[in-house]
């Protein structure tokens, strides 16, 4: 079955810190699963979604991958996947992200799934962005429905945590839910955990407006989350570390687990 060029998914994420103190906070999410070679198409599947212009909800290609006057994303992911030794020669590759709404986006972490030519996923690049403005990538290959995989930490994200320690991804393949988690781990301690979970929903007008309604301000919304958490977070006494210069490189592999999976999942996950 040939999947739609334009999907939806509705759900929630969870971020909870671990030290020095506990805290979490959940919120409600909605993102778009877009085919990065059929953006023209899924452009024309609701009046309410729009591609590279302007609209309720939309998809603007600069908001993502490298430099768009050197080439597509479809090469930029794929030059990405490479560097995991992941090849998708004619496979898709899908987009899940959060939506342009009218003219405000903020993606904090997007997730790019390339499969093989059968249909197979084969590697996910985890697009990770800061309210700086600024950009890094964890790339790496996946085999079957789950995968767990860990990488060093080399990207600033929270002013809460400086960039030390190690990232375990646990990834499932989307199906009728999407399940994404991502763990903090410094000196075999778990210091942070995000996770996405969400159902799948049809790209249709009246599913884009019943979101707009439920949750009227979008991605702008999830801005505001991140900077009230983090104001209840520094109140407590949460050390704030300064934003460092960035790496060198704007890519990390992520690869087999390490020693560190004898961390046991969060329940509340």
């Amino acid at each position: 079955m040939i999947s739609p060029p334009l999907r939806l998914w509705s759900g929630q994420t969870l971020h909870k810190r671990f030290v020095p103190f506990e805290r979490g906070f959940r919120y409600q999410l909605a993102l778009i699963d877009i085919d990065i070679d059929r953006l023209a198409e899924a452009g024309r599947m609701s009046r309410l979604f729009t591609v590279n212009k302007p609209g309720l909800f939309s998809f603007h290609e600069a908001d993502h991958g490298g430099d768009q006057r050197t080439g597509t994303l479809r090469a930029w992911a794929e030059d990405l996947f490479a560097t995991a030794g992941v090849v998708l020669k004619t496979g898709k590759v899908r987009l899940v992200t959060f939506p342009r709404h009218f003219f405000y986006k903020f993606a904090p972490l997007s997730l790019w799934y390339g499969y093989g030519a059968e249909g197979d996923l084969r590697g996910i690049i985890y697009e990770v962005r800061n309210t700086f403005g600024e950009r890094h990538c964890y790339v790496a290959a996946v085999e079957g429905a789950r995968s767990v995989h860990t990488s060093d930490k080399n990207f600033h994200v929270s002013p809460f945590f400086d960039v030390s320690g190690h990232y375990r991804f646990t990834l499932r393949e989307p199906g009728e839910t999407l399940d994404v988690v991502v763990e903090n781990i410094k000196d075999g301690e778990r210091t942070h955990l995000a996770n996405i979970k969400a159902r799948k929903l049809e790209a249709t007008t009246a599913n884009l407006m019943t979101l707009a309604l439920k949750n009227p301000l979008s991605t702008i919304g999830v801005t505001f989350a991140i900077h009230w958490q983090a104001l209840l977070i520094w109140m407590r006494g949460a050390k704030y570390h300064s934003r460092p210069a960035l790496p060198g490189r704007e890519t990390t592999l992520a690869a087999e687990p390490l020693p560190l999976t004898t961390i046991k999942p969060d329940s509340s996950v």
